[in-house]
This record gives structure tokens, C-alpha cells and sequence, in this order.
């Protein structure tokens, strides 16, 4: 991916940058994070791992293809998703409300005020060198229950991410695209299979990062991501916000826990 953007300490989006995001539905804004942050949620996030600090989320778990079969078979306890990042540490917790993030998501949602949602993403990703599995083609909205689509996500790289260790990949263009059910299979993933969709995977961009880079993607961008094939865990956290315009439905998976307040129209 090309777009290197250095961003200064009171990121303003120029029209330019607007424009990829709102275009191609993600945006990447380089050395967010500094290294003395990163390190200290890199460390944490290990120790979490390797102890399985609960809430945790495991191989087992997600039931993609290629994944083990239960917690019991080889490979099945490996963690993938530290859960609850915002409560689980107040590092993490600090990083989801950092004012030049939050001010890059506030732009991108055009809102003012941004909330952060505890009950989607809101975690550490980790891919271990060993049996971690691929994520198929999906938007993240598929199972997610509010008024408005209009979410954006912050993927923070605690270490390199290259398409050796499973980086992101995303499809430019498809937060603007409905799809038919036909399309998709029973788990809402893209079928790749068909050959109209073939065409339409063709066009996928690597988001390559560096530590402290950032990745805004909307939630309705097609991404998908491979396995980690290094002898090195890959570390990332996630965040997921929304506008003043948005909310969770009630009654919903996406209400179970109560949202927070991260930015405010006065804010400095």
C-alpha cells in the first residue's frame, strides 16, 4: 500500500486523505503510537497472551475453515483475540481514547462526538507462528446491529505487519457495495468461488504497517487477512467507534455492554 502519512500532533485530515478513506474505505496514517506506547501494550499484551489472561478467544473458537476442531486438538487452546482490551488494562484503555486518534475518527465519521463500542473489536489481536488460521472476505457489520452503518475501526500495529505474518487485506470501493445473498455464503463470507467475485478480489490492496501505524477502515469495507507463516506472534489492537448521528440497537449483541464517550465537541 502507498499511502505513507506522517501525522503531526494535532492531526487535521487534509481533503485529500478524506477523500482516499471516503473512496476506498480505508486510510492508513503512519507512527500514530510511540515507541515507548507500543512497547508498554506490546508487553502487556505477551504476558496476557502467554498466561491467557481471560476473556480470551482461541483458534477453536472462531470455527474457520482449517482452524482445530476443538480447544483439546493440537493447536486449539492458541489465543487469537484478547477481548475486552478497554477494561483489561489501562494502557488499552488510554490508547482508545488518545486525542489524535480519536480526532482522525472524528473527522473520518464527521461527528464531533465519538463513542467507542466495548462490544465489538475492542481487543488484541494475536497471530501465533503456529496454527493460526486465515480470516475469508467479510464485513464487519454482517452481525452487528445498529441505526446507522456508519462505523470506523482503528487497527493500531504493535509490530511489523506484512503478508508474511497475515496483514490486513482490503477490497477499495466495497463500503459502498450491497451484495446478494448469492454472493455470499451462509456466514455472510464472500464467495470466492464465483467468478464475478473473482474479478472484484482481484483488486485487493495489502495494508502493509510498521509499528505505531495506523489503519481507519470502515466497517463495511471487505477485508480479509492470511495466517501467520513467520516464526514471530503478529500483535495488533482494535477499536471500534461510532458518531453522535449512530447507535446500537437496543435489546441487541451490539447494546450488551454500554458504550464510552471518547471524544466531546470541546475537546482540545
Amino acid at each position: 500500500m502507498n499511502t505513507r502519512i506522517e501525522t503531526p500532533l494535532q492531526p487535521t485530515l487534509t481533503p485529500a486523505q478524506r477523500e482516499v478513506f471516503f473512496r476506498d474505505g480505508f486510510l492508513i496514517m503512519r507512527q500514530l503510537a510511540s515507541v515507548e506506547r507500543l512497547g508498554a501494550m506490546r508487553s502487556v499484551a505477551l504476558e496476557h497472551t502467554e498466561s491467557h489472561v481471560a476473556p480470551i478467544e482461541y483458534e477453536a473458537d472462531v470455527a474457520y475453515p482449517g482452524a482445530p476442531a476443538s480447544r483439546e486438538a493440537a493447536g486449539g487452546d492458541t489465543p487469537r483475540r484478547l477481548l475486552q482490551a478497554y477494561d483489561r488494562d489501562p494502557l488499552f484503555a488510554d490508547w482508545a481514547a488518545d486525542a489524535r486518534l480519536t480526532a482522525i475518527v472524528a473527522q473520518l465519521l464527521d461527528s464531533d462526538t465519538v463513542w467507542l463500542s466495548r462490544n465489538h473489536h475492542n481487543c488484541v489481536m494475536t497471530k501465533s507462528p503456529r496454527f493460526s488460521t486465515a480470516t475469508a472476505w467479510h464485513k464487519d457489520l454482517r452481525y452487528w446491529a445498529f441505526e446507522s452503518p456508519r462505523l470506523v475501526n482503528a487497527w493500531l500495529a504493535l509490530g511489523d505487519e506484512t503478508p508474511a505474518n497475515g496483514c490486513m487485506r482490503l477490497l477499495p470501493g466495497t463500503h459502498r457495495m450491497s451484495f446478494d445473498q448469492e454472493h455470499m455464503d451462509a456466514d455472510q463470507f464472500l464467495r470466492e468461488d464465483r467468478e464475478d467475485n473473482a474479478a472484484l478480489i482481484d483488486s485487493a490492496v495489502n495494508a502493509e504497517l510498521a509499528p505505531g501505524d495506523v489503519l481507519f477502515f470502515d466497517a463495511s469495507a471487505l477485508h480479509a487477512a492470511g495466517a501467520n507463516t513467520t516464526d514471530q506472534r503478529k500483535l495488533s489492537v482494535v477499536t471500534t467507534y461510532y458518531g453522535a448521528d449512530n447507535a446500537p440497537v437496543p435489546g441487541t449483541r451490539s447494546a450488551r455492554l454500554e458504550a464510552v464517550r471518547v471524544r466531546e465537541p470541546d475537546h482540545a
